[in-house]
């Protein structure tokens, strides 16, 4: 499989930078596009393909679009004298100039709406409902070795549809409704007898409180789960339920 390169870009990091240093290249490109430009432009392409190597990857189709751009010039001169060249080559070099400063142009365009789409996003998640408004803080557990029996009444006592499950030191897992009607009573497991590790659900699959309620939604759709842990900073604060979710689509805080 081919190894994916993780490019500043991907990350997500460094856009105001980036933008700024291929402003700064197209700036110092400007001399060549003049009626006397300087004499060799080899070593700027060089330095042209490292940023955009560097900050798109070495297979962006940008990084591509550069080095075509400069096929025009190789292929128009071909190191013969200038009076031996054929009528037009100017013309050639004239054109692959122009198509190096339309793909700085376009590096510039792409950071500019990864920039945009990023202050959407942040926008969105200022306005939108989050995973902890709608979740239930009031966290209920109980030990891997205790019984099905002791869950069961847990669940009823305090009306709830989950138990995070603990072995004295940290959650390890959750047991829910659905996880004993499953793993125990279609098995016909004896739950005064059935420690509670042996129907949980592991790992516990979690999702940052700060999130947009959305994107529990599609977790738990992926997961085909009714509960999930909330987190805040990877610390576990409460837990999000289906009847949550259906508080949150009929308008009830």
């Amino acid at each position: 499989m081919a190894k994916v390169a993780k490019t500043r870009l991907s990350r997500g990091l460094f856009l105001d930078r980036d933008i700024e240093q291929f402003r700064e290249q197209l700036g110092r490109f400007r001399p060549f596009l003049s009626k006397t430009p300087p004499s060799s432009v080899a070593e700027f392409d060089q330095a042209t393909e490292r940023l955009i190597s560097q900050v798109f990857g070495e297979s962006s189709d940008l990084l591509e679009a550069y080095e075509y751009a400069q096929l025009g010039e190789a292929a128009s001169l071909v190191n013969l004298p200038e009076e031996a060249q054929e009528p037009g080559a100017q013309d050639t070099d004239r054109e692959s100039l122009q198509q190096r400063k339309r793909v700085l142009e376009s590096c510039i365009s792409e950071l500019e709406a990864r920039r945009a789409e990023g202050f959407r996003k942040r926008r969105l998640n200022l306005t939108a409902p989050h995973v902890s408004d709608f979740m239930e803080a009031d966290i209920h557990s109980l030990n891997q070795d205790a019984m099905l029996k002791e869950a069961g009444r847990l669940l009823k006592k305090h009306r709830i549809g989950s138990l995070l499950v603990d072995d004295d030191k940290r959650y390890v897992g959750i047991l829910t409704e659905a996880d004993i009607c499953r793993k125990a009573v279609a098995q016909g497991l004896d739950p005064a007898t059935t420690p509670v590790k042996a129907c949980m659900s592991k790992p516990i699959i979690s999702i940052e409180g700060d999130q947009p309620i959305l994107e529990a939604v599609q977790l738990m759709k992926a997961k085909g789960m009714r509960h999930v842990a909330v987190t805040e900073d990877n610390t576990i604060v409460g837990i999000l339920s289906v009847s949550d979710l259906v508080r949150y689509y009929s308008g009830v805080e």
